[in-house]
Formats: structure tokens, sequence, C-alpha cells
């Protein structure tokens, strides 16, 4: 299969691109069919399933309220998360779905989608079924999806397949490994960023390539600059989590303008760290209160690529929009690794999937632009994932809070020191990347149910909700 570098990132609407994004796909996937098959004026009533770890979580990740916009035409790209929440009260306290926004059909938010917290669809943790029906009961369609991560969607019976995106494109320099992607860059002479603009080019021109990507880096520039201002103090969801970023933010400020009155500028030399570490807060609360932010590669990583990168842009000299492009293609070449030899989903192979692999992909984003070769680039990607591996994933009360936005501020740190410490050396290394994300397969694989976004084990079971 061939998959883009906009495909790992991709605009979308939190709190998660598996829980969230994905059912909002699936949903409006399921919707669309029916319009096109002409079924959907024939339709009466709409039943709605969700199993697995949507079952488990769903309703702290906010995939109840995502299939219910996606059925009404919503998409995650489009959506208006400001009056989302507004538009699912509205289906709640009028019993009635309009399907694609065109076709008014009866809807019980309490009986009619149901949450299946011990069930689970054969294909995927995350699984979910549609099924329309007629006036007289009969059924119309039923289809199951499933959400395999990164806000990909696959289709019950193509779930072995995998079909994603790009499925029939073909790419110059096809790669599915690290040493496939080194060879590549070996025998051609180029970077692995320009290896992956050559392969961009056969999905799109290279101008529009360009420009997506800057959309992507303006998009994660909003959300840094939203979370960092709001007024509101606290995350939704019941948890109680005060917001940081502000505070953070006016903290920094006011140290910065009292060190340039006394000396002229900060002396501490970790001082860029605590802007890492804001920026990383910052995306992740945007994230958890349902806000917009870049899929990278996931939404409960969403907040590691961007601060590593503004990172990059504040305090790496000589910094500009074709370092950006540069940081995104091959961070985006380090995340197709990660989909396409093991998973970057949380309900399949734990937080190692998702924070690690963005670790690993910011690393080696930031290498490349501090002129690594394409051995250090790699040596950085690995180290970012080795460190991650075995990280559970137990979302305190199936929320996107407690313990998943600090730990992308510490993955943000650990991802530049993992950069600097690559640039050290030749490339030449004892671990090689494939070796770490086939561990981190297998360590997801042998990982328990419980630690695997079901907020049935580790920290969700050990620290008190409210």
């Amino acid at each position: 299969m061939a998959l883009s570098v906009l495909d790992l990132f991709s605009v979308g609407i939190g709190p998660s691109s598996s829980h969230t994004v994905g059912p909002m796909r699936a949903g409006h996937r399921f919707a669309v069919g029916l319009r096109r098959d002409e079924l959907l004026a024939r339709v009466h009533r709409v039943e709605v399933g969700l199993f697995g770890s949507l079952g488990a979580t769903g309703r702290g990740h906010g995939s109840d309220r995502a299939v219910l916009l996606g059925l009404e035409g919503a998409e995650p790209e489009t959506v208006d998360v400001d009056h989302a929440a507004e538009r699912v009260e509205s289906i709640r306290q009028a019993g009635q779905l309009r399907l694609l926004g065109e076709h008014p059909v009866p809807f019980d938010v309490e009986s009619d989608l149901v949450l299946h917290l011990r069930k689970s669809l054969p294909g995927h943790p995350n699984g979910m079924r549609f099924t329309a029906y007629d006036a007289a009961g009969e059924e119309l369609r039923s289809r199951e999806y499933y959400s395999v991560g990164g806000g990909f969607v696959v289709d019950g019976h193509d779930v072995e397949a995998d079909e994603l995106p790009g499925e029939a494109v073909r790419l110059p320099a096809p790669f599915a490994t690290a040493p496939e992607l080194l060879e590549a860059c070996r025998i051609s002479g180029r970077s692995i960023a320009d290896l992956m603009l050559a392969n961009e080019d056969a999905f799109r021109p290279r101008e529009q390539t360009r420009a997506e990507l800057l959309t992507i880096w303006r998009v994660m520039q909003e959300c840094v600059d939203r979370g960092c201002h709001r007024e509101d103090d606290q995350l939704p969801g019941g948890l109680q989590v005060r917001r940081r970023a502000p505070g953070l933010r006016r903290s920094l400020r006011e140290q910065e303008e009292a060190a340039a009155r006394l000396h002229g500028d900060i002396r501490d030399p970790l001082w860029a760290m605590e802007w890492v570490n804001l920026y990383a807060l910052a995306v992740n609360e945007e994230n958890a209160s349902g806000g917009r932010v870049v899929t990278a590669p996931t939404n409960g990583a969403a907040g590691i690529v961007p601060a590593v990168l503004h990172f990059y842009t504040r305090f790496v000299p000589g910094a500009d929009d074709d370092g950006v492009i540069e940081f995104l293609l091959t961070a985006g070449a380090i995340g197709i690794i990660f989909k396409l030899c093991a998973s970057i989903s949380g309900a399949e192979v734990g937080c190692q999937g998702e924070v690690g692999s963005a670790c690993s992909m910011a690393a080696a984003g930031l290498c490349a632009v501090l002129g690594g070769t394409p051995e250090q680039i790699e040596n950085a990607a690995e180290i970012g994932i080795e460190h991650n591996l075995g990280l559970t994933c137990d979302p305190v009360g199936g929320l996107v809070q407690v313990p998943c936005i600090e730990r992308n501020a510490i993955a943000s740190v650990k991802a530049i020191n993992a950069a600097r410490l690559a640039m050290q050396g030749d490339g030449s290394h004892r671990v090689t990347l494939d070796q770490a994300i086939r561990t981190m397969r297998q360590t997801g694989a042998d990982m328990k149910a419980k630690y695997k976004e079901t907020s049935r084990g580790g920290l969700a079971v050990n620290v008190i909700e409210c």
C-alpha cells in the first residue's frame, strides 16, 4: 500500500484520532453509502454499536458524539468545533437525527447508540456497527468499521487487507522498513525528505504538497496559540484538570522580561525546554477539550511533533519554511514505517504506539533539520521509540487528560535529546529502528487488554477520578 505524509498529518478534532476522528469518519461513510445507493430516503431508524475500546472509553473520548456528527454529515477537517456539543445536545433533546443534514429519522441516544463495555468485534479493538432500518423494521444495510489508529478507518470486510488511502498509487521509491528507506536514499543520493517529496509527487503536484504541509504547520501554530490563551480554567470531563498552558506562558514571559531588565537575557541553559513543555501542554489541552488539532500521528500524541517543530523554528538558527517541510517529510517517513510494520493505535499496542511513535517521528524530523545524515536520522528515530517501549495506555476516567497531556511534554523533550544524541554519532548503533518497532509490536501483543485504552488498568484504577 502507498501512504502519504498527509495521511500521517491531518487536521481533525480532539480528543482522540482513533476514538473521535475515526468514528466520525465511519458515521459519515455509512451515511454517504446510503445516499450513494439510493437508500437514504427509505431509512426510518438507525442503530449504532461501539465495541471494544470504543465501548469501554467511548464516552470519555467523545466517540458517541463523534458518530452522531458523522452521520449528520460532519467531517473531522471541517466540523464546527465550537458548536459540536450544542448540535449533539439538540439531537438528544429532539430525539431526531438528520442523516447528512437532509433526512430526519427518530433517534433515541440512550437506546439507539449502545456502548458495549465488554464485547469486541473480531477485526480490531476499535470496532463499530451501523445498521439502518426501513419503516417496516426491515434491515436496509448493516456495516462494520474499524478505527485502526491515527484516524484511519477500514471496512469490516477489508480489515485484513487494511486498505488505506493511496492503495493504488505507484511510488517511485517505495519503502516499508528502515533498511529499505536507507537503501533508497543511498542509491539515489537523496535525503529522506527529498525521497519522500518524490513519492508525494505520485499523489499530487509538488506545489500542492508544499502548500498543504505549510497549512498543517499553520494549524499546529494556531492550536498552540489557542491553548496558550484560553480563558476557561478547567478542562471538560469531570476530572477537574486545570489548564496549565495559559498560566505557564504568562510566567515564562514575565521571567524573560525580568531577565531582560537585569542582564539582557535568560541565562538558564535549559530555558528552551520550558517553552517546549508549554507548546506540548497547549496542544494537548486543546485536544482534551475537543478543539482543532493536527493528528500527528494520533490525537493522544498530537503535542509532540508541534512542540519539537516549535523548538526548531524558535531556537535553531536559520529555521525557515523549507526546514519545516523537511522536518514534516522526514517525520512522515518514519511514521509510515510504524504504520506499516506495527501500529499507531493505543487500543492495539498501548501508548508506546502513540506517544512512542510520535517521539520517534519528532526526533527524526529534528535530526534532519539539524543536518543529520539518513543514518543519524534513523538512529534518532530508534532512540525515540526504544525509550518508550512498554508504555501503557491507561487514561484516567477514559479521558485524554491524565497522564496523556503531561506525557506529551515529557516525550517532546525526549525527542529533542534523541536527535541531539544521534547527531553526536555517525549513525551506527546496536539496536536498529526496525528491531525496536518489532519489539513494540510484540510488546503490544503481550500487553494485557486492560492496559490498552480501556481504563481498566494502570493509573486509570489507581487514581481517584474526583
